[in-house]
């Protein structure tokens, strides 16, 4: 994948007064991490808008600083209640030599011959899985094929996945990704949301302190 830039600068204005700079089409945003301070910056709304909209949650991404870069992801994106729009976003710096703890989506892949041929139903689990490694290990994805499930009742489970060795999947190992039931079948079991979903951090990092 293409290398992703975000062009920001720094910027004094902190608090309330960040509503003069939306209004000039600014988007204003926070890096920090285990070894950077926190840093007010903002960037371009509309650019920043298109790049960060479809971005994974893992997607590594460099916030060029007024020409300093720094390796990050986006720790979290806060949206106009009404708009929609970016209204401030945080991006956490990382090392490319300590490990660090994301979340990673989970895209299903594949069609079930249980669905297709038996009428089956398919029930999805977990959405997202915790997971650590390396920055440039991190993948952005990880796909559950499910053209393998062939009867009413089987399913995937994170113990099924299979990854690179150099990802280790902190997720229960137990936790449902998929499962083929019966139409009407309500014994099921629901899916449980996993503490901490699309929030990435460095082992052990420090908390950053920001402006409401």
């Amino acid at each position: 994948m293409d290398k992703i830039v975000l062009k920001a600068a720094q910027r004094p204005v902190i608090g309330k007064q960040v509503k003069v700079l939306r209004r000039e089409g600014q988007l204003p945003a926070v890096i920090y991490g285990r070894h950077t301070e926190p840093m007010p910056i903002s960037m371009n709304a509309k650019e920043a808008g298109r790049i960060l909209n479809g971005l994974a949650l893992s997607a590594l991404v460099t916030v060029d600083v007024d020409g300093k870069p720094y390796t990050a992801l986006v720790r979290e994106k806060q949206r106009h209640p009404i708009l929609g729009s970016l209204v401030h976003v945080d991006f956490m710096a990382v090392s490319m030599t300590e490990k660090l703890r994301a979340t990673v989506s989970v895209r299903i892949d594949g069609i079930s011959p249980a669905v297709k041929d038996y009428n089956g139903i398919l029930m999805t689990g977990v959405n997202d899985l915790q997971v650590e490694c390396l920055p440039q290990d991190l993948p952005e994805v990880i796909t559950v094929d499910v053209s393998g499930l062939k009867s009413i009742g089987s399913g995937l489970y994170v113990r099924d996945l299979k990854v690179s060795d150099k990802v280790k999947i902190l997720t229960d190992v137990d936790a449902m990704l998929v499962l083929v039931t019966s139409q009407g079948d309500e014994t099921a079991p629901a899916a449980v949301a996993e503490p901490g979903a699309g929030e990435p951090e460095v082992v052990e990092h420090g908390k950053k302190e920001e402006e409401e």
